[in-house]
């Protein structure tokens, strides 16, 4: 295969150029409405995502890093959302659990195309208790709990230091709000458009 010469267009680049972006239907933003902590509006968008018809708005991509620093990421299921976190499963053997034991810290990232949303979460994870990760594996079907070995099932929290909601614009003029832990509480930042 040969290589494209330098500054020359590969054919793949064109077709990707050529795609239609931000297809789907923008929704306002009221900023003056915006609650003062991000657990609020993320049970908000996730639940209007679901209302309209967006196909498994739990799923969301979990991005980790090994033992060298190398990223990884692959998609999983949203288990819950609270005070505590966001959580997510799986064995601890697994390359994920692999990776959260020597860094513990994460990214989770849900997209939304029909509404052109999406949520950016960062921070430290930690373990639920046992308890918590044995009856999350008792709640899953036996075909998904066939092939797990006792006590090698884990329910993590992403405890975010960060959280970014992302409204996308046809004019560009995205909508950032951006959730960062300040001492006290949480601190707010909003970029782009305000328009309500």
């Amino acid at each position: 295969m040969s290589t494209p010469a330098p500054n020359h267009p590969s054919d793949m680049r064109a077709w990707l150029r050529s795609r239609p972006a931000l297809t789907g239907r923008g929704r306002p933003v009221d900023v003056a409405a915006l609650p003062a902590e991000p657990l609020p509006l993320f049970l908000s968008w996730i639940r209007l995502a679901a209302d309209q018809g967006v196909p498994e708005p739990h799923a969301a991509t979990l991005a980790t890093v090994d033992r060298d620093g190398m990223p990884d990421a692959r998609t999983l299921l949203l288990k819950d959302a609270d005070a505590r976190g966001w959580a997510f499963a799986g064995p601890r053997s697994s390359g994920k659990g692999i990776q959260l034991a020597v860094h513990a810290v994460a990214a989770l990232n849900f997209w939304w195309q029909p509404l052109a949303r999406a949520v950016r979460l960062r921070g430290p994870v930690r373990e639920a208790t046992p308890a918590e990760s044995a009856a999350d594996l008792a709640a899953r079907s036996p075909a998904a709990r066939d092939g797990v070995a006792a006590g090698d099932w884990v329910l993590w929290r992403l405890q975010p230091s960060r959280v970014e909601f992302w409204q996308g614009a046809t004019d560009r003029r995205h909508t950032r709000i951006v959730y960062e832990v300040a001492p006290g509480g949480w601190g707010r930042h909003v970029s782009g458009t305000t328009d309500t």
